[in-house]
Parts: structure tokens; sequence; C-alpha cells
């Protein structure tokens, strides 16, 4: 075993870990390192959508923006801590303008000021876009000054467990995968932890999460942490074949939406929906700016999804989008299309024949996007199903990203951030935010030092994962079947639609599998070991995730895009009425002994009586950053 001392370690490269380095060294703690399982991984650097949005404050124009008003935008999408939401708000301009220093080219005008649009649940123009890959540029300049300052980066180096001390993170045990053959043990003592692994991604079977993307939130649930809103996710339609959002453009352009039966028949499926088609058509166009399924749009917008589902679950066709037809009823010169639709497309230029024409003079990066990972959007459609795409819930923190285990720090979509609604791109501002917060906190606030005990505690740990290791040696491999295994259920249970009774149905076989974990997943080469892990960290993060949906679905009914079925099929869109006053709750999930503990918390209020007077403020602020 191979053991290191730091004052600070980050779990991630992603956006989030980068920048929460970056500030830890820029603000003076030098010792610092970041892990990761491998550098070129993760959502940050491999997702998107046609336009990628990062939510801000406002910062052109005469709208009358102010950090009161974005925190009670972010507040008001309910089940979100007010403090939380301040220090998003208060903190988002500044996070934004380090990246445009940094090189992520923001668009401005000629005067040089950001100009936004509106976003989804957006009451201001406060989204911009760099195009598909604002969060990989970000993700890209972010590392390229963690490199430039030297901090050390331990590469192909997979964390199994976070390591405590009465109830204080202490350090992480973590596999060195870099060589072939069995891998070595890596201690890392270091009395503050930042675990910036993403979402729980490989939970769901229907997912717009890159492959590389599995998320490794289940450290912080063995820790101790306690979790919040795992039951509020965003679903949507996505290309399955390559995982990726079909929103924004692509959708208002008009594609034709088809399914295909197995003996290869063809169905422009929606015309059976729709009165006419006029009413299909602008649907359609409404996914753009509504892409997320939800159930207050049930006869809007997220009918297609439930459309999409039907065909390709429930009747098993494959369902596509046609980008090179033009959809039944649009009409020579569009007069099949909508008011709205229309005069969007004209103020385009793009009031043209065809999607793919469309689409190409809209935004061509969208088209150039698929034919790297060779998909012709010019000659062939594209597969799309209702997939899992972000976890607006995760473990839970205070408004410095401090979770309940003290020493331990959650930011970027690990951390229990967020709403059961938000508007679109506010996932880009939390991570750059909480890497921010996380840093100043540990820097300026944290009296935590190393542990004594560490390397007793650290071969305990050992001896505890060697035993798990033997105990799942097998001839053959029965990983990547337990995988399928444990994602198709969710998928089939716990995603956008819920029935309480199959989900009651669902849930003890979930935790029939984490009982007999060693026993059914099997490795048979040494390379396999890492995917043990992983495995373990999806039926964990899969049971904490059932029993928050459960619980959220029978005690609060629909909300966000949890459609919970009362009884009758889906397509009558009948949900189970929202008790709103679960909008002022989080549901709360934290492990007790081998079980799982359920509590229904309130919301932190958003701190409005606050002493602004700047020359206390000041003063205040010599004493923190200049005392310690």
């Amino acid at each position: 075993m191979k053991t290191e001392r730091f004052d600070a370690v980050v779990i991630g490269s992603g956006c989030a870990g980068y920048n929460c380095a970056d500030w830890l060294y820029d603000l003076g703690y030098k010792n610092i390192a970041l892990l990761t399982e491998g550098r070129l991984l993760g959502t940050s650097r491999n997702t998107g959508s046609d336009k990628q949005t990062y939510y801000k404050l406002s910062l052109a124009g005469d709208e009358g923006d102010s950090v009161m008003n974005m925190a009670q935008t972010l507040f008001s999408g309910g089940a979100m801590d007010g403090d939380v939401a301040l220090a998003e708000a208060a903190n988002s301009a500044r996070c934004f303008l380090k990246l445009a220093g940094l090189g992520v080219r923001f668009p401005t005008n000629e005067y040089g000021e950001f100009v936004g649009y509106k976003t989804d649940h957006d009451p201001f123009c406060r989204a911009t876009s760099i195009g598909p890959y604002t969060s990989k540029e970000m993700t890209e300049v972010l590392e390229a000054a963690v490199e430039k300052k030297g901090i050390r980066i331990l590469d192909k180096t997979q964390a199994v467990k976070i390591l405590t001390e009465d109830g204080r993170a202490i350090g992480v045990l973590a596999l060195d995968t870099a060589k072939k053959g069995r891998p070595d043990y890596v201690a890392i003592s270091s009395p503050h932890v930042v675990l910036a692994t993403g979402g729980p991604a490989a939970v769901y079977f229907d997912s717009v999460y890159p492959v590389s993307q599995t998320g490794n939130s289940s450290l912080a649930l063995e820790a101790g942490a306690a979790f919040g809103n795992l039951s509020e996710w965003q679903y949507g339609l996505a290309s399955t074949d390559f995982r990726w959002n079909v929103s924004g453009t692509y959708q208002q352009v008009l594609p034709r939406y088809i399914s295909v039966d197995p003996d290869g028949t063809e169905h422009e499926f929606l015309c059976d929906y729709f009165e006419n088609p006029s009413e299909a058509i602008d649907r359609v166009f409404l996914k753009g700016y509504e892409w997320p399924f939800d159930v207050r749009k049930l006869h809007g917008s997220s009918y297609i999804d439930l459309l999409v589902y039907r065909e390709s679950v429930v009747l098993g066709r494959k369902v596509y989008m046609d980008f090179t037809r033009e959809p039944t009823g649009i009409g020579e010169n569009f007069e099949g299309v909508g008011e709205v639709a229309k005069k969007y497309l004209s103020n385009s230029d793009a009031l043209i024949a065809r999607p793919i024409e469309r689409l190409y003079k809209m935004n061509p990066g969208a088209i150039s996007l698929y034919a790297e990972h060779g998909i012709d959007l010019w000659k062939e459609p594209l597969r799309v199903a209702v997939c899992a795409q972000h976890n607006n819930g995760g473990v839970r923190i205070d408004a410095n990203w401090q979770t309940t285990v003290p020493g331990l720090y959650v930011i970027g979509e690990a951390a229990g951030s967020l709403g059961i609604f938000r508007p679109g791109g506010t996932a880009l501002n939390s991570c750059q935010v909480g890497g921010l917060r996380a840093a100043q906190h540990i820097v300026y606030d944290s009296k935590a030092k190393p542990s004594a005990n560490f390397d007793k505690i650290a071969a305990s740990a050992v001896k505890e994962t060697d035993a798990l290791i033997n105990a799942t040696k097998g001839q053959s491999s029965s990983l990547d079947l337990m995988r399928a295994r444990y994602a198709t259920r969710m998928s089939g249970n716990f995603a956008f639609l819920r029935s309480i009774p199959e989900m009651k149905a669902a849930l003890p076989e979930i935790e029939k599998d984490l009982k007999a974990f060693a026993d059914k997943n099997k490795w048979a080469t040494t390379d396999e070991i890492p995917s043990l892990f992983k495995n373990l960290d999806v039926i964990r993060m899969s049971r904490a995730i059932a029993t928050a949906i459960l619980y959220t679905a029978e005690r609060f009914g629909s909300r966000g895009s949890g459609f919970v079925l009362d009884g009758g099929n889906f397509m009558d869109r009948i949900p189970r009425p929202e008790d709103e006053s679960g909008r002022e709750r989080i549901v709360t999930v934290k492990k007790d002994g081998e079980d799982l503990k359920i509590d229904v918390v309130p919301v932190r209020p958003i701190p409005r009586e606050r002493d602004l007077w700047f020359e206390k403020v000041w003063g205040a602020y010599r004493k923190r950053t200049e005392g310690k």
C-alpha cells in the first residue's frame, strides 16, 4: 500500500473538480491533489446538447436583474435550500467571468455585453452558450489552469472508500489501475475531501449520460452523509446510438417522428394521437424550449415523451427522429405550422424545405456533432428514447457545499444543490460556485487537521476491501450481466413513469441483490476489479434512489419529471395530484446501520436579513481571510 498525504484532495476531473482544485491553489493551498479514474472520462467533457446552456446573472441589457432576483428564481423551483440558492446567485458572475477570462468563448456584442437568452423556468435572459460543447471547453480551460500551476493529478486512480474517524472525513482509499494485474492500493491522508464525481449516471439503462460517466456517489453514502432530493431527476428525449440530448434546435426544425415495427413497417406515429397534424407539429416545436419531461405539460409538449415511450416500450418499436423528410401536414408554404413556430423559423431565415436544411441553416454544428460519431443526419434517421439526463438531488450540503460529514464536501452533480424545477444551465453554474465555496471554506474556515490514526484506519480499510475482492473471484465474469440487470430494473420501475405497486414490488428485489452482491457479481480477470466497485456503487445508489422515489411518490404525488400513475393507463394522462406542501420540504436518505433512514426536513429559507453595510462586511472579510 502506497500512502500520500495532502491538505486537500479533490475526487473527479470534470469542470467542477478542476475548478475547485484551481481555487484551492489560488487561495493558498499548495499541497493538494486531484484524483481521477481517467482524465478524459466523465460528463463535463463528453456531453452536451444542441446549445448547451450556462445559466448566470444577467450581464446585458436593462432587465434589472439582481442577486436576490436570481436566488428567488432558483428557490422557487421547490425543495431547494435558500442559502444555497443565494450563494449560487451571489457567485455566478464571479465564476462565469473567471471562465471567460480563462478563454471560454462566451459571445458578447460589440460593446462587450454578455448577451443572453431565456431558457426553461427563466424569467430573465440569463442563459448563454458556446454551442454543443460548453462544458467540454470549460473543462479544458480549467484543466489547463490546473496543469499550469503544477497541481498533482493522480490519474487512473479509482476511489473505493472515504475514510472517516469519529464521523469526520480523514482521507480516501483508492485503487491504482494504471498497470496491468491486480490494482495496487493508494491511501490518501487528507483532512479535506471534495467529491466531484458527477451524478449516479449508471443506475439507468435508458440514459443520455456518456458511457464513460458512471458516478461514485455511494462513497458519501457509506461515509455516513445524508442525501436529499434523490427522487428529483430530469428525463427527456435523447439519441441512444450516440448518447446526446435532442433538445433545442433539433426539435425546433420540426423533424418527422417515425417508429419501425420488428418487421420493418414504418409509422409516422404522431399522426395517430392528435386531432390534426398541425397540433403534433406545434408540440414538437415546443419540445425545443421545454425539453425535460414535466408532469405539468402532459397535455402539451411532454405528451411527445409519452408517445415515444408507448411506441418503444409498450409496442416494441424502434423510434426515430427523421430530418430527411417533412412531417405530414407542414404544407408547402408552412401553412400547417403554428404562428409562434413559423415566426421563429422566419426570424432564423429558416423557412426552407426539409428539417435537415433548416438544421444546417440554424445550427450546422448540431449535424457535424453526429457526423463525428458516425451518424449522418443528411441520410439516416436518429434513434431516440426517453432517457435519464440529470439528478437534481444528491448529497445534502450546506451553503459551503460541506456535507453532514465534517471535512467532506460535494460539488457538481453529485451535490444535492438543485430543487424540483430548475432553469436550464443551472447545473453548470452550480458546479462552478460549489467549487469556489468549498475551496473558500477549506482555506479560510476549516480547523481540521490530519488524523494521527490514519495509517491504522487505512490498513483496516484495505483488509475489508481485499476481502470483497477475494470473495468475488470467479471462473467467468458476471459483471456486465449484473450491471444491465440493475439498470434495466431502474429504467423500468423508477424513471419518469412511476407506478407505486410496481415500485413496491421492485424495491425488495434491489435490496435482495445488494445483500447477495458478492455471490452474484464475479470477476474473472484482474482488469475487471474496477468494474466490480462500479457495480457496487450502482446497486447501492439504486437502493437509495428507489427508496426516495417510492417515498416521495406516496407522500407528495407527481411533480417535476416524476409522473406517478394514479390508476388507469399512463396514456390517459391522469397523474396522482401533487401535494404542493412538498415544495417546502426535502426528502432525505441516510444510512442507518445496514438500513436506510428516510426523513423529511423543511427547506432552509433564503437569508434575507443580511447586514450589507460595507464597512462591517469589509472588516469581517479581512478578519476571515487574513486572520487565519
